[in-house]
């Protein structure tokens, strides 16, 4: 779901989202499946496997879920009872088995030195996102980890009316969530790339504000989504000064998503790669030398960005 904050808003997540962190500070709660993120691959466990220390890495979000059993006891539970905390977990018999390099997200209650699940029986987690890996190839498609850099779509520095794809240093997204959107992810609701030459980008969540905030009531929700041109989007994410995140997708008032015309491709987007400092010639196939070759070219939106493949 792709993420819009309004004012006084600190950062936001949704589904395929990612985030940039250190190895010593696993990513919290704040992004949902199929999220990304950036370690340095340390000196923790199988991070040694993953890189130099200190260079930044690509994480996937991977819950942990409980077995069928399990599930049918915690889903009998809840039938009966109001509060899911009140279940009894056995965190090493219950859930299944996660890969060695599996770390839990930062921000989940501890139980004896065990990471436990969430009110939805998932513990939150995450796993690096590899270069040869087929379950998160899109992933893989938007960062390059030879050169650490990734392709990432926002607002033009300049012109707030033009968005911008670039290439960006890994380390400038350390400690951030990003979304991944794209041919393969969720229905491809802004229509990048083909079948035959999928495109992908990184948004930073809390990238794009909303100027004319609605207000939290159903009718002045609806009538924003409906009626305003800002309102051709997924969702609102509230950040609240307690922490609180209030979200609201277009499927909680009975809205269609994907749209035909969303916002996102209302603007016109320019290629912004700035590659000239890489030395090595890119991988032929790969985005990054993709893009390469329309540096500088802009385009009316994104929908019309065509790859001279």
């Amino acid at each position: 779901m792709l993420s819009w904050r309004g004012p006084g808003a600190v950062r936001k997540r949704a589904f395929h989202s990612h985030c940039l962190w250190t190895h010593h500070e696993a990513p919290g709660l704040g992004a949902a499946e199929n999220a990304v993120c950036v370690c340095d691959g340390g000196e923790r466990g199988a991070f040694h496997q993953k890189g130099a220390s200190g260079q930044p890495y690509l994480w996937a979000r991977l819950d942990r879920k409980p077995n069928k059993l399990a599930e049918k006891r915690f889903k009998n539970f809840l039938h009966s009872k109001q509060n899911s905390k009140e279940f009894f977990w056995n965190v090493e018999e219950d859930f299944k088995p996660v890969p060695e390099c599996w770390i839990p997200a930062k921000e989940i209650e501890q139980l004896n030195g065990n990471p436990m699940p969430d009110e939805n029986g998932h513990i939150p987690g995450w796993v690096p996102v590899e270069k040869n890996n087929k379950q998160y190839c899109w992933h893989s498609s938007v960062v390059n980890y030879e050169f650490e850099i990734a392709l990432v779509l926002r607002h033009h520095s300049d012109d707030p009316g033009l968005l911008e794809i670039s290439a960006v240093p890994l380390s400038d997204l350390l400690e951030q969530t990003l979304e991944l959107i794209g041919t393969n992810i969720n229905g491809n609701p802004y229509g990048l790339g083909s079948k035959k030459h999928p495109l992908h980008l990184l948004i930073p969540h809390g990238a794009f504000q909303i100027r004319n905030l609605p207000t939290l009531k159903h009718n002045d929700l609806l009538s924003w989504f409906e009626g305003c041109r800002e309102g051709k989007i997924e969702g609102i994410v509230w950040h609240c000064s307690d922490g609180c995140l209030i979200k609201v997708h277009r499927h909680h008032l009975g809205l269609c998503w994907p749209i035909p015309d969303t916002y996102m491709n209302s603007k016109p987007v320019i290629i912004n790669m700035n590659l000239n400092n890489y030395v090595y010639a890119f991988d032929a196939k790969c985005l990054f030398n993709h893009f390469s070759k329309i540096d500088n070219q802009k385009f009316g939106r994104l929908k019309d960005i065509i790859l001279n493949v």
